[in-house]
């Protein structure tokens, strides 16, 4: 229980938003006016620059339980989720609007914790908040992000800008968010039969915080404009590698071969899966939410990214559209299937 509660009753709609919004700071030099009027007011991109726009829906008991996400992070991550959608388009974040339906389970104080996330999230990408609204809710929390950015008209990568025989690329390790998601869900369960019980989370820090606050890969967008490469394609993984595979090998009309050995994967996360007795290979492929970028360039690129700390080469493009192949460790070849996150699918 908290430990101090306000009705949000008992301060309304605008005084909700006034608490929330009160101490936001704007950092970005386009913003002209940010909360506090009926609209806030953006100044139009310099010349040779693009507007990139992604919105994100977050519902409780479909993409968050509230019983182990803490509401600073899942604040936190709301905004994240957002803004890796715009890396993936190789775009600079800018501004984001939010939007909070909130039942009556929910305190002005709880409401504050959850902007706090956010806030924080917007000071570490250098975002501002310049807008939303509140409204009451019969079914739990709903988030609703809109986050803004700009890229380089010349520079900005779609799905579908791959050519066969590209290199497919992915930065840092994968799994380690579903594996994360796999420990507290295995707490939740135990707390459930026991409710006494206390979670016994040591040592999973790494993996709980890839699942509970993870980050969007902006240093990559940095990395490769410094490397002066534009990718052909690029996809942001929140559903699983082999679904984000699929998508731009279908997007470009192309083909994928990935190669098992070459898929990133922590220790951590290697030892975790052996210890819930899953395949470490299917949570990479299937686990979904690491936020890593998934990219492709030309075979000319290779010397760039061979030896490169932040990328792994996992496979490439081929010329026949209905090609989809994992190579296997040893070297036996199996259909890479589609089998992360869908958003309408009533078993998830």
């Amino acid at each position: 229980m908290d430990a101090e509660r306000t009705e949000i009753g008992t301060i309304g709609e605008f005084g909700l938003i006034a608490e929330l919004t009160k101490d936001i700071k704007l950092q970005h030099p386009r913003t002209v006016l940010g909360v506090g009027d009926d609209a806030a007011v953006i100044a139009p991109p310099s010349e040779g620059k693009q507007t990139v726009v992604s919105t994100d829906l977050l519902c409780e008991g479909v993409h968050f339980d509230l019983m182990y996400a803490p509401l600073k992070h899942l604040g936190y991550k709301s905004i994240v989720v957002n803004i890796s959608d715009l890396c993936a388009m190789n775009a600079q974040p800018s501004h984001v609007v939010v939007g909070l339906a909130l039942s009556n389970r929910f305190s002005v104080e709880a409401a504050k914790e959850l902007y706090a996330g956010m806030k924080l999230a917007c000071e570490r990408y250098k975002v501002d908040l310049i807008g939303g609204d509140t409204t009451s809710s019969k079914s739990g929390l709903m988030i609703s992000v809109t986050a803004f950015g700009e890229v380089d008209a010349d520079k900005k990568t779609l799905r579908n800008g791959a050519k066969a025989g590209d290199l497919m690329l992915v930065s840092g390790e994968l799994g380690g968010a579903f594996m994360g998601l796999q420990v507290l869900e295995r707490e939740k369960h135990v707390f459930q039969e026991a409710p006494g019980a206390q979670p016994d989370l040591t040592g999973f820090d790494g993996l709980l915080e890839r699942q509970l606050k993870p980050e969007a890969r902006i240093d990559v967008v940095e990395e490769l404009a410094k490397l002066e490469v534009v990718p052909t394609s690029m996809i942001d993984i929140s559903d699983g590698l082999a679904s984000e595979a699929l998508h731009v090998a279908s997007a470009s009309g192309c083909g994928v071969r990935l190669h098992e050995d070459k898929i990133p994967m922590g220790e951590k996360m290697y030892e975790t899966a052996r210890a819930f007795n899953l395949d470490p290979t299917l949570c990479t492929l299937s686990g979904g939410e690491d936020y890593e970028l998934l990219f492709t360039v030309p075979q000319e690129r290779f010397e760039d990214f061979k030896n490169h700390p932040m990328f792994s080469i996992i496979g490439y493009l081929t010329e026949d559209p209905n090609e989809r192949t994992l190579i296997t460790r040893n070297g036996m070849e199996t259909e890479l299937k589609a089998q992360g996150w869908d958003g309408f699918n009533e078993e998830e």
